[in-house]
C-alpha cells in the first residue's frame, strides 16, 4: 500500500496543487474567495449533480443530467488514455489516438447507418468494427518502428492529418454525405439506426449510456491483462528495457506490433462511444481533440489503467461541469486549464518523488 501510494503522490499532489492554483486565479480575477468559492461549487454541482438542489426538493433529472454528461466525458478520456497507457507499456508514444478514434468514429457511423441488425448485435458490430479500424489505423505506423526504425511519433501524427482531411474534407462531405430532400441540409453522414445506439442507462432523462461501462471494462481487463498474464508481463519487461527483454528471449518486435493494435483499438472504440452514445451520426467535424487529451490523462494517471481510470472520471466531470463557472465570469473551458496545469506538475514527478521519500520513509531509515 506504501508503494502504491508513493506511486500515485505525483499524480494526486499535482492535482490538488492544480486546483488550489486556479481557485486563487479565479479569486484574484473575479473579486474575491467568495466567488470563487461559488464558481467551483456550481462546477462541482456541475458534474457530480447538483445535491442542494436533489434535498431542496429537486428531481433526480438534477442529479442524473450532470452525471450523463460527465460520464459521455469520461468515457471518451478513458478510452483514449488507455490507448496512450498501452503504447508506454512497450516505450512507444502512440500520439495519433485521434487519427485512431476518427477512423473509429467514422466505422461505427458507417455500419451504424448502412446495416440492418438486431439491437445487441447492431452494437456489437459497430463496436468490433471501429475496433478494427483503429487497429488497422495503428498497424502503419507499428510495422514501421518493427521493420524500417521509423519513430512511432512521426508516423502517428502525421497520420492524424491524414484521417482528418481524408474522413472530414472528404468522405463525411463527399461520398457519405447524408441523403437530404427537399430545403434540409444535414451535416455529416446519415444518422444510424436506433438498434445502432448504445443503450441510455436512465432512460431519457439523461444521456448517461453503457459507454461509460464500457470504458470502465476495459480499465479493468487491462489492469488484469498487465498484471497477471505472460502477455502483460512481456510488455512491461520490453518498456523497462527492450534489450534486456530481447536477452531473455522475449520477442520485441510482436509486443510492438500487439501493443499498437491493442492502442489502436481503444481509440477506435472512443470514436464509437462518440457516434453511438451521444452524435448519432458522423458530423461535419469532430471538434474536440480526445486523442491528444488522453496523452494528459495517461500522464497524470501515471500510465497505470486504474490511475487513468480516476483521472478521466475526474477531468470528465470538471470539464462537465465547466459551463456553470459561466454564471461567474469564468469560462466553460477553464477546467481545460486544470488539467493542463496538472499535467505540467505531473512532468516535474522527480519533485514530487523525493516529497514521496519523505513521508514513506521506511520506518528505521536513515
Amino acid at each position: 500500500m506504501r508503494e502504491t501510494l508513493r506511486a500515485a503522490l505525483p499524480s494526486i499532489a499535482s492535482i490538488i496543487t492544480s486546483l488550489l492554483v486556479c481557485f486563487i486565479a479565479v479569486a484574484v480575477l473575479r473579486g474575491g474567495l467568495d466567488v470563487a468559492a461559488d464558481a467551483f461549487l456550481a462546477m462541482t454541482w456541475g458534474a457530480f449533480g447538483d445535491f442542494p438542489k436533489f434535498f431542496d426538493g429537486g428531481s433526480s433529472a438534477t442529479l442524473l443530467r450532470p452525471l450523463g454528461e460527465s460520464a459521455t466525458k469520461a468515457a471518451l478520456l478513458t478510452l483514449t488514455g488507455l490507448s496512450v497507457a498501452v503504447a508506454f507499456r512497450v516505450g512507444l508514444f502512440n500520439i495519433g489516438a485521434q487519427g485512431q478514434l476518427i477512423v473509429g468514429a467514422l466505422a461505427a457511423a458507417v455500419v451504424g447507418a448502412g446495416v440492418e441488425l438486431p439491437g445487441p448485435l447492431h452494437v456489437t458490430a459497430c463496436l468490433l468494427a471501429s475496433a478494427l479500424g483503429g487497429a488497422l489505423y495503428a498497424l502503419g505506423p507499428a510495422l514501421l518502428k518493427r521493420y524500417r526504425g521509423v519513430h512511432e511519433v512521426i508516423s502517428t501524427i502525421m497520420l492524424n492529418w491524414v484521417a482528418l482531411s481524408l474522413v472530414e474534407n472528404w468522405l463525411v462531405t463527399g461520398p457519405l454525405r447524408a441523403v437530404t430532400t427537399g430545403d434540409n441540409s444535414i451535416a455529416g453522414t446519415a444518422q444510424i439506426h436506433e438498434t445502432a445506439e448504445l443503450p441510455r442507462l436512465v432512460g431519457d432523462v439523461s444521456r448517461l449510456n453503457a459507454g461509460i461501462l464500457l470504458a470502465v471494462a476495459a480499465a479493468i481487463v487491462l489492469w488484469l491483462w498487465l498484471t497477471r498474464f505472460v502477455g502483460g508481463f512481456e510488455w512491461r519487461a520490453v518498456g523497462a528495457n527492450a534489450e534486456a527483454a530481447k536477452a531473455s528471449g522475449v520477442d520485441v518486435g510482436r509486443s510492438f506490433i500487439s501493443a499498437m493494435l491493442v492502442s489502436g483499438a481503444l481509440a477506435g472504440l472512443a470514436g464509437a462511444v462518440l457516434i453511438l452514445g451521444t452524435e448519432q451520426r458522423y458530423p461535419a467535424t469532430i471538434g474536440a481533440p480526445y486523442g491528444f487529451d488522453g496523452i494528459a490523462m495517461a500522464l497524470i494517471g501515471n500510465g497505470h489503467p486504474l490511475g487513468v481510470l480516476a483521472s478521466s472520471l475526474l477531468f470528465g466531470g470538471l470539464r462537465a461541469g465547466g459551463t456553470r463557472m459561466q454564471l461567474f465570469g469564468v469560462h466553460k473551458s477553464f477546467p481545460e486549464l486544470i488539467q493542463g496545469l496538472a499535467l505540467l506538475l505531473v512532468a516535474a514527478r522527480l519533485m514530487w518523488m523525493k516529497v514521496g521519500d519523505r513521508l514513506f520513509k521506511p520506518k528505521g531509515g536513515a
